[in-house]
């Protein structure tokens, strides 16, 4: 049986802060229906992909922000979106921020959820690896507060059999990570829905610009798909946020590396690919195979240490 999928990737242009979440959704919607229209069956998009990238404003009450929380997937709000997954067979990834009560207590997350063709949640991941910083600081150009405004995921990094193959889900900085990949390649994951929203400039490093920026996103996500055997589509928000620029690039990367698709613009776009998910096999069973090659008894330090210990 083909297990053939055609990914649409759906870049979004600037949301500003004033823009409603009623008008995000129409612009995604407005992406899905394109991806119908060129055959696509499953659509990625980015990371907060409702608001504006609030993280980078900082308020001294945070729940100045709660507009910005989702509660509920789907909600009244991003229900149309679901309403078009069921209508055209179209399954989707979407980054919102996320608010919960659980054992009694409200909690924020920078989350996604893997929707099936039929509309279906199945599956939701919560960010592990939040960048930046938890409180104002005025040494910075501009802020990056997601330590403030969120928790770390605690769902690790899961993965469901789902549309004929395996998939995980990841978060913009999870991207630099070479544990996020690995982890869910060895749950056999086959395609990874990535959402970003990256500055085009560091906050810490001025001289470091687009380019080099996009450089670095690409050189992540094709590492990562080619040494863990999968398909990743990393998709952005970018353009112009009130002031504030976001780098574009979005790619879909093959699981040799192989860049197979990439966004030209910093606006709404669409960038689609056809990924045969039989396409991992080869790479699976030969370099990449773990149950032969991989020596676990030399990795402890990847998960019994966090910071640096130098030799003596």
């Amino acid at each position: 049986m083909s297990r053939v999928i055609k990914v649409g990737g759906a870049q979004l242009g600037p949301i500003q802060r004033a823009e409603s979440k009623e008008s995000a959704v129409a612009r995604m919607v407005a992406l899905m229906e394109q991806a119908h229209r060129e055959g696509c069956t499953f659509v990625v998009f980015p990371e907060l992909a409702l608001t504006t990238f609030f993280p980078r404003y900082y308020v001294e009450d945070p729940t100045e922000f709660a507009k910005f929380y989702e509660r509920e997937m789907p909600n009244p709000v991003t229900r149309p979106l679901f309403e078009k997954s069921a209508e055209y067979g179209i399954g989707f990834y979407l980054g919102f921020a996320e608010l919960a009560e659980e054992d009694g207590k409200t909690r924020h997350f920078n989350s996604s959820v893997l929707v099936d063709q039929s509309g279906r949640v199945v599956g939701k991941y919560r960010k592990v690896h939040l960048p930046g910083h938890g409180e104002f600081d005025p040494e910075r150009s501009f802020q990056h507060l997601e330590k403030y405004y969120f928790e770390p995921g605690d769902y690790g990094f899961p993965v469901w059999r789902s549309m004929d193959g395996i998939f995980g889900m990841c978060l913009c900085n999870d991207r630099r990570w070479p544990e996020t990949y690995r982890v869910m390649a060895l749950q056999g994951v086959e395609f990874i829905a990535l959402g970003y929203n990256t500055p085009s400039v560091n906050s810490q490093r001025p001289e470091e610009r687009g380019d080099e920026r996009i450089f670095h996103s690409d050189l992540t996500v094709q590492a990562g798909a080619y040494q863990n055997a999968t398909f990743v589509a990393a998709i952005a928000k970018a353009g112009n946020e009130d002031g504030n620029p976001l780098i574009g690039g979005s790619i879909i990367v093959h699981p040799s590396g192989r860049v197979l698709a990439r966004a030209e613009t910093e606006e709404d776009e669409l960038i689609t690919a056809v990924c045969d998910l039989d396409d991992t096999i080869f790479y699976k069973q030969t370099i990449f195979d773990f149950a032969r090659h991989r020596r676990p008894e030399h990795y402890t330090r990847i998960v019994e240490q966090t910071g640096v210990i130098l030799p003596d």
